[in-house]
């Protein structure tokens, strides 16, 4: 065949050199190879190509064009994909009638089944489990588990959902779980599911141990029936003004639970300086309504809560040593023998007590008209502060009288000469004399169940009040034990070793050993949950009761620290700063935005009481406090009380100006807090004489 008619005959099919080309490597291409052979040989037939140039000088036995310039060895290409489906196209069911078979086998077999009994259905379900795999079994747990879970208040009386929530400790658990269902909110807003909370952290309404301060409870003792029916209407006025929170323990818990958050880490710090030159602070008490504080130099200074001075108390001619305030009276002794009653609220020295031949030493109140005092002329006296007499002397220890304490009808008293006395308050009689100690006494506490007394000895004892027995010697400290405080089962104990120490009374044995000080602890008091603790290093310290851990210093170092109070919203600090007495006020109660923010009943605690904030003689004194008086003394109440028009006007007067002095109290204390406290400015430092005996300013 010539090469035109080969040319005429390429359209047809393949031309003589692609056969040559395609038969001599058919046994070496791959089939893939050759389909696409196949698919480029088709788009020549479409496109014939031309014939070859003649001065080309290829072999007519080569041939012209590779129809396949891959090599043999390159992978083949992925195939082209399907179309995707439409959405009206539905995917074909390749085994439709083997989930047929599948499906008419599961009925069969859940029929069967649910027919056989317990026991046999039991075992069915062990031999289907022995079957699967570890996967199979991960896929069962997870659809048998949730069916398993029940909600238990759900199903359960609100009685035990209620003691089901005694286990929970935590707050944010409560809120947490508030969050899960309805009925659980309903469960956890439960005011009694906050009881329960409440009790669970020993959450009290009020704080015990404190000395009452209303006049409602213990009137000024200068103050006649009269004005006593005043104060009682005029205190009903003023708790007319105060907002009426709603009471429940929510609202209690969280007042609280802020409170012992800023214990730990917060509060809100005031300090004052309370004398321009040295003074040793040797007692301090801390009221409801008052700070009072006693010097060496003579001077009593009596605060507001706030740090405000509102008076200064004079007429002890040597340091005052003892005090004891109760409600708005306060009894005090010192160097110069006298024992003073002074009323607070007025500044006014109402009796002074003479009997005592040597330094007072110690006070106690035994009631709103009793008060006993202890002196280092080894005497105890029995004073009637109301009629300002004495009611009788108990005599019997040989060295000075350091420390008594009250319970009941009994005072016991510790003295320097080692021993300490049970005495009877209504017969003056000393009924036991506790031996035991090797050298001075210098603390006692008493709840009326045990006796304990803390010596130079280094020990502690512990007494039966009944037939003058010591059950327990408590041994522990290097040096003398002058600080001691009992509650409940609990004896906290300060030396001057720096150490404070936790006991059982129930076994006599240490709780805690606490390093608190470098030096003497000069000042301890505890509650349930906290121990404060002050000492000669200048430091004041917070101590965890149950745990026995440190949760925080109170303040900055100072030179000394002579006294620590504390009550549940505040503390007072009195310590010796570049040789000046400073006063720190530290106020622990939460912010009122805090306290007011989400929902109302979380407003304000049970036991907590505010006024509202008002101007200096706004509103408050002339259109609510002048009207409620005028309204509620009108002339026939002041008939039926026993007082004359012109002396409700009087005393109406004086509640008013009382009031405006308060609220300009206020005023300062808002612009002081806006203003920044004033920077403390260097003295001489003072001498530590605390816990030091005065000579006798008559000896």
């Amino acid at each position: 065949m010539d090469r035109s008619s080969r040319g005429r005959l390429q359209p047809r099919g393949l031309d003589s050199d692609d056969e040559f080309y395609a038969s001599s490597h058919s046994t070496q291409t791959s089939p893939a190879m050759q389909q696409r052979a196949g698919r480029a040989s088709s788009m020549r037939h479409s496109h014939p190509k031309p014939p070859p140039t003649p001065n080309t000088g290829v072999p007519p036995t080569m041939p012209q064009n590779v129809p396949n310039p891959l090599l043999p060895s390159a992978p083949a290409s992925p195939p082209t994909p399907a179309p995707s489906p439409t959405p009206l196209q539905r995917p074909s069911v390749w085994n439709h009638a083997s989930v047929e078979v599948e499906d008419s086998v599961l009925n069969e077999f859940r029929l069967v089944f649910s027919r056989l009994d317990m026991a046999i259905k039991e075992s069915w379900l062990e031999s289907i489990v022995e079957t699967c795999d570890n996967h199979l079994l991960s896929h069962l747990h997870h659809l048998v588990s949730p069916k398993l879970k029940k909600d238990p208040f759900q199903t359960l009386p609100n009685e035990l959902c209620f003691k089901i929530l005694t286990f929970l400790d935590d707050p944010k658990t409560f809120v947490r779980a508030s969050r899960v269902s309805k009925r659980w909110r309903e469960i956890l807003n439960d005011d009694q599911a906050w009881r329960l909370l409440c009790e669970k952290h020993a959450y009290r309404r009020m704080s015990s141990g404190s000395s009452p301060t209303s006049p409602l409870d213990h009137p000024a003792q200068n103050t006649d029936r009269k004005d006593t029916n005043f104060l009682k209407v005029a205190e009903h006025i003023r708790s007319l003004k105060r907002p009426r929170p709603r009471s429940t323990h929510r609202s209690h818990f969280k007042h609280r639970y802020l409170v012992e958050s800023a214990w730990r880490k917060g509060g809100q710090m005031t300090a004052k300086h309370i004398t321009p030159d040295q003074g040793v602070v040797t007692s301090l008490h801390l009221t409801k309504r008052y700070i009072i504080v006693g010097l060496d130099n003579a001077k009593i200074h009596v605060f507001n809560t706030k740090g405000d001075l509102q008076r200064t108390l004079q007429g002890h001619v040597m340091g005052v040593w003892a005090m004891v305030p109760w409600g708005d009276t306060l009894v005090s002794g010192g160097c110069d023998r006298d024992v003073r009653v002074w009323n607070m609220a007025t500044g006014a020295a109402i009796h002074a007590l003479r009997g005592h031949t040597s330094t007072v030493r110690c006070l106690k109140m035994a009631g709103a008209n009793i008060a006993i005092s202890g002196s280092r002329d080894t005497t105890l006296r029995i004073w009637d502060i109301k009629s300002g007499t004495s009611k009788g002397t108990l005599m019997g220890h040989q060295a000075s009288v350091r420390c008594l304490e009250i319970h009941g009808d009994f005072v016991v008293s510790g003295s320097y000469d080692t021993t300490a006395k049970i005495w009877s308050i209504s017969t003056g009689q000393c009924l036991r004399t506790l031996h035991g100690h090797f050298s001075q006494i210098y603390a006692v506490a008493f709840d009326g169940v045990r006796i304990a007394t803390g010596s130079l000895d280094t020990s502690v004892r512990i007494w039966d009040p009944n037939d003058g027995t010591c059950r327990a010697i408590l041994q522990g400290h290097t040096s003398l034990v002058g600080q001691l405080q009992m509650r409940g089962s609990t004896l906290v104990t300060g030396g001057s070793d720096g150490s404070v120490r936790v006991w059982s009374l129930d076994t006599y044995s240490p709780i805690h050993r606490l390093a608190a000080h470098d030096n003497s602890v000069t000042s301890l008091q505890f509650d349930d949950t906290r121990i404060v603790s002050g000492g000669s290093d200048g430091r004041v310290k917070i101590w965890d009761l149950n745990a026995g851990t440190l949760t925080r210093e109170l303040s900055q170092p100072a030179e000394a620290v002579w006294r620590v109070a504390f009550e549940e919203e505040r503390s007072v600090v009195l310590a010796s700063r570049q040789g000046r007495t400073v006063m720190e006020v530290w106020d622990f109660s939460p912010p009122e935005e805090m306290e007011g923010s989400g929902n109302n009943s979380w407003s304000r605690p049970l036991s907590g009481t505010s006024r509202p904030e008002s101007g200096v003689g706004g509103g408050l004194v002339e259109d609510a406090v002048m009207e409620d008086i005028t309204t509620t003394m009108s002339s026939q109440n002041a008939a039926g009380a026993g007082l004359s028009q012109a002396r409700v006007d009087e005393l109406r007067n004086a509640y008013i100006k009382q009031i405006e002095a308060e609220e300009a109290h206020d005023h300062r204390a808002r612009e002081n807090a806006a203003a920044g406290s004033a920077s403390s400015s260097g003295a001489k430092p003072a001498a530590e004489r605390a816990d030091s005996e005065m000579p006798d300013a008559r000896n």
